[in-house]
């Protein structure tokens, strides 16, 4: 006999089936030209305007917020008169769709697209330099003031896409490490996906050892300076770091290779005596003792971890910030004391808006060492605002960027295997060469090779609890390291 049993029904009378809901609509760029538009003139790579669409998913942070307050307070490239007006004529919109109002509430799974006519900045024309290239990698020599990955204002004039436009538009760079745009030297360019993973995962174990060149005002200390100040992001818009007690870890290792006096036409005229007191002391007693620092210093830097900026960081915390970095030494910025040997100041909020303003209203030139008439032409050759506008979209336009806008005195000079297997390095940067007329170096020397103080693993070989502590206004003493601690 059969045993009948009785099977509930999978729908209810009143339950709907499932309905596949589409994901949200995403516009496309208008056009992908190829080959790309650039143009080479007066030393930069430029590349003519062009239309294209940012698509970005809802970020956690934007979630009920309103689209106009999103793009007031997340982007920098335009003022909030620009966002104003492209929500309300179509060119933002949300899932495809025309926004009703500039307050409409953003929620997860939107996908917001912006289209523009988009104006890059210029960059340097100056080559990418092959240091070596085989089936699986290049090792290029990145030119100052390139990013690597489109990103902000560059697209096109980033280093993937100059790759790219040079070796065809299938081919896919898969850049290993990154670099500042402002930075030059080393960086490694996959070929294929397992040979940028490979590398990248080195890079990640901490097993490869880095070694940049900094150009510092002043004369940086002999012997072997450490610096482990934590190192804190204040602000993630402007990419700002300081040095905090309450940051994360930090250790840089610094040598220096070479000292520089100033000459009468670099310095200005010679200090001259006031009374009793000499120009330097009136300097120094009105808390500018930076620019009492005469001549420059060539350092190689050793960093030891890897947090955004913090070669610059620890420079200017140690009173001897690149003299040419438009952030960290930039008495406008931070100051008189340009913030050295400062862990503890509660000024950030004044800083980032001081710095917000660098690159609009006003030039973004370090202060360093120029005369009247220097200053006042990189003043007037820096990017900002010509005042004119895009005949086709009325985008403030800006001007060519000056000489000192193209990058900083920083050069990742050298990186190595921690276990010996390769070792890449590229010449020392023209600046960091003798000035015409004085000796110095022309390479590095074994003698001030830092990453003679890093063993295997990555430790430093030196007996840590006999290094001295000192005053970071006083760290002069040598041979025996100098210890700079935290606070």
């Amino acid at each position: 006999m059969m045993a009948l049993t009785t099977v509930e029904p999978l729908l209810t009378p009143n339950e709907d089936p499932e309905t596949f809901v589409p994901p949200p609509n995403i516009i496309t760029t208008p056009c992908d030209p190829w080959p790309r538009p650039y143009y080479l003139e007066d030393g930069l790579r430029k590349v003519h305007p062009y239309h294209f669409t940012y698509n970005t998913y809802c970020k956690q942070r934007w979630r009920g917020r309103g689209i106009l307050d999103i793009f007031a307070t997340e982007f920098r490239d335009r003022p909030q008169e620009y966002y104003k007006d492209a929500i309300e004529c179509g060119r933002v919109v949300i899932n495809g769709q025309k926004i009703s109002s500039i307050h409409e509430m953003v929620k997860n799974g939107d996908v917001i697209s912006h289209t523009l006519h988009r104006h890059e900045p210029p960059v340097t024309a100056q080559p990418i330099g092959i240091v070596h290239e085989d089936n699986d990698m290049i090792v290029i020599n990145k030119p100052a003031g390139v990013p690597v990955h489109p990103a902000g204002r560059y697209n096109y004039n980033s280093i993937v896409e100059i790759m790219r436009a040079e070796r065809g538009h299938g081919w896919n760079p898969l850049p290993c490490n990154r670099l500042d745009r402002l930075t030059s030297g080393v960086m490694f360019v996959g070929k294929h996906a397992k040979a940028a993973e490979k590398l990248t995962n080195q890079i990640m174990a901490r097993t490869v050892k880095k070694e940049y060149i900094a150009r510092v005002i002043g004369d940086f200390s002999e012997g072997d300076v450490i610096c482990d100040q934590p190192v804190m992001q204040i602000s993630p818009k402007l990419g700002l770091n300081r040095a905090r007690a309450s940051g994360k870890d930090a250790k840089t290792i610094f040598k220096k290779l070479a000292y520089y006096p100033p000459t009468a036409a670099s310095n200005g005229a010679e200090l001259k005596e006031t009374g009793t007191r000499s120009e330097k002391e009136r300097l120094r007693e009105s808390k500018m003792e930076w620019k009492a620092k005469e001549g420059y210093s060539i350092v190689r830097c050793l960093p030891l971890t890897g947090r955004t900026h913090q070669i610059r960081v620890h420079l200017q915390f140690l009173g001897h910030p690149i003299s040419n970095d438009p952030i960290y030494c930039n008495q406008r910025v931070f100051g008189p004391s340009l913030a050295a040997g400062d862990a503890l100041s509660d000024d950030d909020e004044d800083i980032i808006s001081r710095l917000s303003k660098m690159g609009k209203s006003e030039a973004a030139e370090a202060m360093a060492y120029h005369d009247e008439m220097m200053e006042e032409y990189n003043k007037r050759k820096a990017e900002k605002m010509t005042g004119e506008l895009c005949a086709v979209c009325d985008t403030p336009l800006y001007s060519d960027p000056g000489p000192q806008e193209l990058g900083i005195y920083l050069h990742a000079r050298r990186y190595a295997c921690q276990y010996g297997d390769w070792d890449y390095q590229t010449p020392l940067p023209v600046w960091a060469l003798p000035p015409a007329g004085m000796d110095g170096p022309i390479d590095t020397t074994t003698e001030t090779d830092p990453m003679a103080l890093v063993d295997e693993s990555g430790e430093l070989k030196l007996d840590q609890s006999k290094f001295n502590r000192h005053d970071t206004a006083k760290y002069t003493q040598q041979p025996k390291p100098l210890w700079v601690m935290p606070g």
